[in-house]
């Protein structure tokens, strides 16, 4: 048996949950209640132990008020619909990609104490860090200490700015060029400005200004630029598009946490199983975040998560920013407290950055 790690112990009693799946439930015909009782504990046992379950061992743990021969009956049925396998002639069952699924869907309990003390203390968090990336990373941090899985929070990603106005100050050889997206967010560009260009600027002002004003979505159609404001447009024009192409480099991306935690899963004890999932975080981890909350085996559209499940959980931000938080790990894990504790770290991010 293997070393329980400490969020394992953390699901309590079940209570009935809202369906968390990101496509059609893959869910058969309904159960009898005996037959939810012993798929969730079957689910239960398993995240708890990586172990095959039989029904000696469910009633004896679990005090089930029914002979080991009932629960027999009830787990072949859960059999015959696809719920749980038998992954040896002579072993017990373990729950399916569709078991899991129903679990999620019908059976989540409540969130156990871990995840109850992680909403408690991020509750009191304040904006106390100098850069949004150091506590995107406290956050990621605390997240994978939690659950022995790898947490994935993405920095938040704007859509274009849109330019309310823009005023150009010459100011002895440079330019300032203040630029207006709303009633709050204002920010400077600080230019050299060539001697020949000075001229040209209450011009050019006017008439970005006149764009603004009749252009849609507050964009500047820079091809229509007069002839006689081409040396200081065109100076203008490489400074807004070289500040945008900054914004666009400074949001998105993601910060990982966690890799060691999945190292010690069983399921990932061999490299070239992790190896696929570590790619895909690194070089393109907007791909493993999905519409939805949680995402189950091969219901995820990519192929190195066939195997993993991922729970995530979207936040904005004051400026129209979205990001997402997402913890991802083996089909076997305690899907209550990551679904309460992904939901945690995204209200926070949303509450500190609104």
């Amino acid at each position: 048996m293997r070393q329980l790690h400490p969020y394992d112990q953390f699901e309590s009693q079940s209570i009935p949950s809202p369906s968390l799946a990101p496509l059609q439930s893959l869910a058969p015909r309904p159960l009898s209640n005996r037959q939810r009782d012993v798929l969730q504990l079957a689910v239960r046992h398993y995240v708890d132990t990586m172990e095959p379950v039989g029904s000696q061992t469910l009633v004896r743990r679990f005090g089930l008020p029914a002979s080991p021969a009932t629960v027999r009956s009830a787990m072949g049925a859960l059999e015959q619909k696809g719920l749980l396998t038998q992954p040896h002639a002579s072993a017990g069952r373990i729950p399916s990609q569709q078991g899991y699924r129903l679990y999620v869907d019908q059976l989540l309990p409540a969130p156990g104490a871990a995840a109850l003390q992680l909403d408690r203390e991020l509750t009191g968090l304040s904006l106390q860090w100098a850069a949004l990336d150091d506590l995107l990373h406290h956050l990621s941090r605390r997240l994978a200490d939690l659950t022995g899985l790898l947490s994935l929070i993405t920095r938040p990603e704007r859509s274009q700015t849109h330019l309310h106005a823009l005023r150009l100050v010459p100011s002895g050889e440079r330019l300032l060029i203040f630029l207006v997206a709303g009633s709050a967010a204002a920010t400077s560009l600080n230019l050299r400005l060539p001697a020949q260009a000075s001229d040209e600027l209450p011009a050019l002002e006017r008439w970005a200004g006149n764009q603004l004003q009749l252009g849609q979505g507050g964009q500047i159609d820079w091809n229509a630029l007069p002839p006689q404001l081409n040396r200081s447009g065109r100076l203008v024009r490489q400074a807004l598009q070289s500040h945008q192409d900054a914004g666009l480099a400074a949001g998105g991306g993601a910060v990982a946490t966690g890799l060691a935690g999945l190292l010690g899963q069983p399921e990932f004890s061999q490299t070239a199983t992790l190896r696929p999932l570590v790619e895909l975080v690194e070089d393109a981890p907007q791909q493993v975040l999905q519409q939805g909350g949680i995402w189950i085996g091969a219901e995820h559209p990519h192929a190195a998560l066939r195997d993993c499940s991922v729970v995530q959980a979207d936040y904005r931000t004051g400026d129209g920013g979205r990001g997402q938080v997402a913890l991802i790990g083996p089909m076997r894990m305690a899907y209550a407290t990551a679904h309460a504790a992904v939901r945690s770290v995204a209200g926070v991010l949303q509450r500190l950055l609104a």
